[in-house]
């Protein structure tokens, strides 16, 4: 093999696994179906009888969202 085409392949492998990594990225929360409303998304179910529901979490912003 010809020295560029290593330097190819190598750039490919790496381009790869970079976008491998940042697919792997994503919002912290429990598992949806999805048929569910969004108003009932990412909130958790309480443990016990006779607890009150969470507040839904505020969406932070992040610096790779316009990626995803």
């Amino acid at each position: 093999m010809s020295k560029s085409l290593v330097n190819i392949a190598r750039i490919t492998f790496v381009l790869s696994l970079a976008g491998v990594v940042a697919a792997g990225c994503g919002r912290k929360g429990d598992l949806d179906r999805p048929s569910t409303p969004v108003e009932q998304q990412n909130i958790r179910k309480p443990g016990k009888p006779g607890e009150r529901k969470p507040e839904p979490v505020a969406e932070k912003p992040f610096v790779l969202d316009p990626l995803l």
